[in-house]
């Protein structure tokens, strides 16, 4: 089961804007401070898109969503979060065709992401044995599979 760290109103406020869904993951991303991925550095400024912080050492520029769970989304990020929001709090299931037609994106995007999620959803269930930390689920990396 899902810890009550994120309110299910809380998690439908960001399906409805995308700047806001951006700014809570770079507050989750980034809650214990910036740490440059290229070279360790921990002072930053703001990036040039939305959310994102540069490194002042070596300019390397990094988004909020970057090595995420939402790393290399082309839809917009407040649409993920609803994928997110039905997967962990609807009822009742909702098939990717409902989502695709609701969210005006491809369907096979919409199903892929939402499997991706479950994905995160059944790994960090099986490492852990109480309840899971949606938080942590959000900025799980993306593992990169070859071949």
């Amino acid at each position: 089961m899902l810890k009550k760290d994120i309110d299910p109103e809380f998690l439908k406020s960001l399906c409805e804007d995308n700047e806001k869904a951006m700014q809570f993951l770079a507050d989750v991303k980034w809650e214990n401070g910036f740490v440059c991925r290229n070279c360790g550095h921990t002072n930053y400024c703001s990036g040039k898109s939305y959310a994102s912080r540069r490194c002042t050492k070596c300019k390397k520029e990094e988004s909020a969503t970057a090595n995420t769970i939402f790393h290399n989304c082309k839809f917009p990020i407040n649409k993920a979060f609803y994928i997110i929001y039905t997967v962990c709090f609807e009822k009742t299931r909702i098939s990717a065709n409902t989502l695709s037609n609701k969210l005006s994106i491809n369907l096979m995007t919409c199903w892929k992401f939402r499997n991706k999620f479950r994905e995160c959803l059944k790994e960090h269930e099986s490492n852990d044995e109480g309840d899971l930390d949606v938080k942590e689920i959000i900025i799980h990396e993306v593992k990169r599979i070859t071949g």
